[in-house]
């Protein structure tokens, strides 16, 4: 299963927002910024933080792609 943050990238271009500025205002790390740029499973702790800074559900950030083999 691969997870991909496509939605979470168009929220804060809807939100007049950068990258930086969602890192200050929901307290997450570079770390994890640098995580969801690459499409790299982030913690639900973090998950939270952006969803309550944004106000928004997770289904509005985050989907999991199924791989069929």
């Amino acid at each position: 299963m691969q997870v991909s943050y496509d939605r979470l990238w168009k929220v804060l271009i809807d939100k007049k927002m950068n990258r930086t500025k969602l890192k200050t205002e929901a307290g997450i790390s570079f770390n994890v910024l640098a995580k969801l740029g690459r499409n790299e499973l982030v913690s639900m702790e973090s998950l939270q933080k952006i969803c309550k800074t944004l106000k928004c559900d997770i289904g509005d950030v985050v989907t999991f792609n199924v791989e069929e083999k």
